[in-house]
């Protein structure tokens, strides 16, 4: 079965999956400890909160999806 959600090849789904790994990395870094990957990420991102990255993403890989 073709997922029409996951589609590695395409341009779009990287630039829309690459805000959900950011927005991951930021909100988990308690648990992972990596302090200045954390802040270099959220420095690079202009500070916009970590669910709001995620929510983005998804929405951009969930329109890439209905669209295709």
């Amino acid at each position: 079965m073709k997922s029409k959600y996951f589609k590695p090849r395409s341009l779009t789904w990287w630039a829309s999956a690459m805000p959900v790994l950011i927005g991951c990395a930021i909100a988990s870094e308690p648990m992972h400890g990596l302090a200045a990957l954390a802040e270099t990420l959220r420095a690079l991102s202009g500070d916009v909160p970590p669910a709001m990255l995620i929510n983005a993403g998804l929405a951009g890989i969930g329109f890439r999806g209905a669209v295709a």
